[in-house]
């Protein structure tokens, strides 16, 4: 994908695969809610989740947001990430009012439903170190 293709693709998907490395070594994928920000995504988790506990041992992550379901219709995004753990309650409101909003829940009743989650939260910020995508519908049945 051009770089333009690549921020309209995460821009107009919700929901990533994250990867991490539990505490036996393996892959831990876990789909999550995304905001976007360029090509920074931001998310949030439960604090004592499986996720958070292996993003605090080893502070990365792979990404991954795909579509399509026939092999020409593949496509996708894959991105290497340093991620950054955000503990403090009031800025991880402002995490999940970006998830929220991006879903177009807004409003004081929602607002209120995340300042009461947020003590039991994390938010992730997740900065690529490395990008790799592909669209197979561009492939023109040559493969």
């Amino acid at each position: 994908m051009s770089d333009e293709e690549l921020r309209e693709f995460l821009a107009e998907k919700k929901v990533v695969t994250c990867a991490t490395i539990g505490p036996n070594g393996r892959p831990h994928l876990m789909p999550l809610w995304y905001a976007v920000d360029d090509l920074t995504l931001r998310g949030w988790t439960y604090a004592k989740s499986q996720k958070a506990k292996n993003l605090e041992r080893d502070p990365r992550a792979t990404l991954q947001v795909e579509d399509g379901e026939l092999y020409h219709e593949l496509r996708g995004v894959m991105m290497e990430c340093d991620v950054a753990i955000e503990r403090d309650a009031d800025k991880v409101v402002n995490f999940g009012m970006a998830l929220f909003q991006r879903f177009g829940a807004t409003g004081e009743e929602v607002e209120n439903m995340i300042r009461g989650q947020a003590p039991k939260r994390i938010g992730m910020t997740f900065t690529p170190t490395r990008i790799v995508s592909w669209d197979h519908r561009k492939l023109g049945g040559t493969y």
